[in-house]
C-alpha cells in the first residue's frame, strides 16, 4: 500500500496540518544525502555520485556498509515508477562484479582520498580483506506508483533480493522546511532475509554492537553486568532480540570486541532493570547519567539486558584485527568463522 505522512504543527491546544508540497528540485535531495547519509537512518560511507557504468547508465549514489557490503542508491527524479525498479536491477547486475581495485577507483576519484582512510574515518574499523561480498538497493522516492511497490515487495519476499524503498516527504510553510522519512519495508528485516541465503551458518552467537558515548558507558555495562540500546524504536527492536540463554559478543565500535556473556534476564526498560541484589540500576553509581534520559517514554529510552560475562576486557585491551567483523546494526547473528576462530583465544567460547 502507498505510504503516507502527515505533518502537524502543535499551537498550544490545537493542531495544524503543514502543508506538504513538491521538492522544487531532487537534486536537492541527492546533495543533503550525499552530505548526511544518516537522514536516511543508514550507517553507510557514500563512496561514489553519478557512477557510471560500463553499459552508460548513471547510478546516483553508490555506498558501502561497514561490512564491505556495496548499496546502490537510486533516486526517481524525472523517472517513471516502473523504469526506475527496472533501471535499479540493471544497475545492481554491474555493481556485483565490481572488483577490489574498481570499488577503490570511484572512491578516490569521488572522495579525493583513500577507500581505507576514508572507511576508517567513517566506521573507527579497518576496511575488511573482502568487500562487494553482497549489495542492496535503495529506491528513494517522495512516492510510487503501488504497482511499483508490488514489484518490490515481490522481489524481497519471494527472491530475496535486498532491495527497499525509502520515502522522503517536503513539507514547506513561509521560509520553514521540513523533510519527513519513512520506509516501504523494515529494511533490517530485508537485510537478514537476503543475507541469510547467500551468508555462512549461525555459529551460534550474536553479535552485539554496544555504546560506549553520550548515552551509556561500557565502564558500567561491565560492572553491573547489562547491554542497552535506546534513542529509537528501531534501536530499542534489535535489543529486544536477545533472549534468556542467548550468547553474545560484545563489539566497541573503533575498538574491538570487549566481552563475551550469556543474556541472564530479556529486555526491560532502564528504569526497571535490576541487579542480583534486588537493587535498580538506575540507583547505583554510574559512569554516564545520560543513560537515564526518557526513561519513561517507551519509544526513546534504554532497554537493557542482564548479561552474565564469561570475560570481559577494558577497552584499552580490546580485542581486533585488520578486517575483523564488524556490524552497523546493535545486534546480528555472526556468521564470520574467520573471525569466530580468532575470537576463541580469548574468550571462552567453547565452555558451556
Amino acid at each position: 500500500m502507498t505510504l503516507n505522512m502527515n505533518l502537524w504543527k502543535v499551537k498550544g491546544n490545537q493542531l495544524e496540518e503543514v502543508s506538504k508540497t513538491r521538492l522544487n528540485s531532487e537534486d536537492r535531495l541527492e546533495s543533503w544525502i550525499a552530505k548526511d547519509s544518516s537522514i536516511m537512518g543508514l550507517d553507510i560511507l557514500i563512496f561514489g555520485r553519478q557512477v557510471v557504468t560500463s553499459f552508460g547508465g548513471r547510478i546516483d549514489l553508490l555506498a558501502m556498509d561497514i561490512e564491505g557490503n556495496l548499496i546502490i542508491l537510486e533516486l526517481k527524479k524525472d523517472k517513471t515508477p516502473r523504469d526506475i525498479v527496472a533501471q535499479a536491477l540493471d544497475y545492481a547486475s554491474w555493481v556485483k562484479d565490481l572488483s577490489y581495485k574498481e570499488v577503490r577507483d570511484i572512491a578516490v576519484n569521488y572522495l579525493k582520498s583513500d577507500l581505507q582512510q576514508a572507511f576508517y574515518n567513517k566506521f573507527q574499523s579497518h576496511l575488511p580483506e573482502e568487500i562487494n561480498k553482497s549489495h542492496s538497493i535503495v529506491i528513494v522516492a517522495s512516492e510510487l506508483d503501488q504497482s511499483s511497490e508490488r514489484i518490490v515487495q515481490y522481489l524481497s519476499s519471494e527472491y530475496d533480493i535486498n532491495i527497499n524503498c525509502i520515502f522522503f516527504d517536503f513539507f514547506k510553510e513561509g521560509s520553514n522546511e521540513w523533510l519527513g522519512r519513512s520506509w516501504l519495508m523494515d529494511p533490517e528485516e530485508i537485510s537478514e532475509r537476503a543475507g541469510d541465503r547467500k551468508k555462512s551458518p549461525w555459529t551460534g552467537i550474536y553479535f552485539v554492537n554496544i555504546g560506549d558515548e553520550h548515552w551509556r558507558s561500557w565502564d558500567d555495562c561491565k560492572k553491573y553486568g547489562f547491554l542497552s540500546a535506546g534513542q529509537g524504536i528501531r534501536y530499542i527492536k534489535q535489543i529486544k532480540k536477545l533472549n534468556i540463554g542467548d550468547r553474545i559478543l560484545a563489539y566497541l565500535k573503533g575498538k574491538g570486541y570487549v566481552g563475551y556473556g550469556v543474556v541472564t534476564a530479556n529486555a526491560v526498560m532502564g528504569k526497571d532493570f535490576q541487579l542480583e541484589d534486588g537493587t535498580f540500576l538506575f540507583d547505583s553509581p554510574l559512569e554516564q547519567t545520560n543513560i537515564k534520559e526518557d526513561k519513561d517514554n517507551p519509544d526513546k529510552a534504554d532497554w537493557i539486558v542482564g548479561i552474565d560475562w564469561k570475560k570481559a576486557f577494558d577497552r584499552e585491551n580490546a580485542v581486533t584485527k585488520p578486517g575483523i567483523f564488524a556490524n552497523q546494526n546493535i545486534v546480528c547473528k555472526l556468521r564470520n568463522e574467520d573471525s569466530l576462530e580468532f575470537l576463541e583465544k580469548h574468550f571462552p567460547l567453547g565452555e558451556e
